[in-house]
């Protein structure tokens, strides 16, 4: 899956993006503005034509607004939902991360998703990053918490394509490494998004 933009993997033109703005809001834009907001970056001139060719479709209104024109996505098209689909695939992939981890004998105190998957600038092969907390009265070495971790890596590759990574420490060894200076929590505490818990479960490291 192309972190960075879901919806290419099904839809690899232009209208991708274009498509995304539309899904994530209500309010009617201008195509200068709807341009400005595509990731990737589609044209001005690039964007109108997607759009006059989307209102032909009847998948995006267009509204006459002075010199100008407003569009929006015809959430009543038949195609609307799977538009809205696409354009959620990252939030659906974190959601089944998280109903995975709830299913386990003992579920983690925390799942926190960082690198280029969490701040949405990867691509079709970046790495899932996961750092999974273990509670602090599961050993290391417990048979079913490893199966339940390797099942997980193995899913999230299935779910989306991309290799999954997982950093499996408990509490305990995050804030060692918290003192030993770990660069790495910074990181995930700047970029991370928490699926499980919380990112304050994420020690800051201390300062050189």
């Amino acid at each position: 899956m192309d972190v960075s933009n879901p919806i290419a993997d099904v839809v690899p033109s232009a209208h991708g993006p274009v498509l995304a703005v539309l899904a994530s809001t209500s309010t009617p834009l201008t195509g200068r503005a709807i341009a400005e907001l595509t990731r990737p970056r589609v044209s001005q001139s690039r964007a109108a034509r997607i759009l006059i060719e989307l209102t032909g479709s009847g998948l995006v209104d267009r509204t006459p607004a002075g010199a100008a024109s407003l569009f929006s996505l015809n959430r009543e098209h038949v195609a609307a939902s799977a538009v809205e689909a696409l354009t959620s695939l990252r939030q659906r992939l974190w959601s089944r991360i998280s109903e995975h981890a709830d299913g386990w004998p003992k579920p983690p105190d925390g799942v926190v998703v960082y690198g280029s998957a969490a701040r949405g600038d990867g691509g079709g092969a970046s790495d899932i990053d996961l750092l999974v907390i273990r509670p602090a009265d599961v050993d290391p070495d417990d048979a079913d918490w490893h199966a339940a971790v390797t099942d997980l890596a193995a899913r999230v590759t299935r779910w989306s394509g991309n290799p999954c990574e997982i950093l499996d420490r408990s509490g305990q060894e995050l804030r060692a490494m918290a003192a030993a200076g770990e660069r790495l929590l910074s990181e995930i505490r700047r970029d991370g998004r928490a699926i499980v818990g919380s990112i304050s479960l994420v020690p800051a490291p201390k300062a050189a």
